[in-house]
């Protein structure tokens, strides 16, 4: 099996993406993609635009009606911070409609404190370091003959391919997620909506 590595930089940090054409054969995460730039956030940048007057992921998802189950989700995680800090991050946002697939009882019972870790495993599931297009995914799965792999920041992977023009994840749990809304630009990275929960 031929396997490509690329590795895309942007700002501090880098991401690694493996295109391949078969299954996935390595189970070790990439550790780069755990590092997140903490000591570079700011609490105040969770609400506002930056200085160049751009808005980050968080300010960003806070501004779109159909993301607002994901930021409360990312609120009751802990996460609102790593996500408002330098990054790059690229989040596959599940839209409103994506969290209503899930049981009511199961989400509920995510958004409650005692579930924050479990809860913010799962967000960082959705989350890769790097800033990330819809054009360069699109390239790694033509180079990779139909399959990119992509690490998350929870140590785990999704694996990214084509449905006609419309960029498809697959969980590990082989569920998949279909990208509704790419592209969304904050000043720490880029935001692609999706239209399904995926499952470490």
């Amino acid at each position: 099996m031929k396997i490509l590595k690329l590795t895309l930089i942007s700002g501090l940090s880098a991401l690694a993406l493996t295109a391949c054409s078969g299954s996935e054969t390595s189970k070790t995460p990439a550790t780069d993609t755990e590092v997140v730039q903490e000591d570079a956030m700011a609490s105040d940048s969770m609400v506002a635009a930056d200085a160049t007057g751009e808005k980050n992921i968080v300010a960003l998802a806070q501004s779109n009606p159909e993301a607002s189950t994901l930021v409360t989700a990312v609120t009751a995680a802990g996460l609102a911070e790593t996500l408002s800090g330098t990054g790059p991050f690229t989040v596959f946002a599940p839209s409103n409609a994506a969290f209503a697939k899930l049981d009511k009882a199961t989400l509920d019972g995510l958004l409650k404190p005692e579930s924050k870790d479990k809860l913010a495993a799962l967000l960082k599931y959705h989350v890769v370091a790097g800033n990330v297009k819809s054009g360069d995914l699109a390239k790694l799965i033509t180079d990779g003959k139909g399959t990119a792999t992509v690490k998350t920041l929870n140590g785990g992977s999704l694996k990214a391919s084509m449905d006609g023009d419309k960029i498809v994840l697959t969980d590990a749990k082989g569920g998949k997620s279909t990208v509704t809304g790419a592209d969304m630009v904050a000043s720490n990275g880029t935001i692609h909506l999706v239209d399904t929960v995926v499952m470490p």
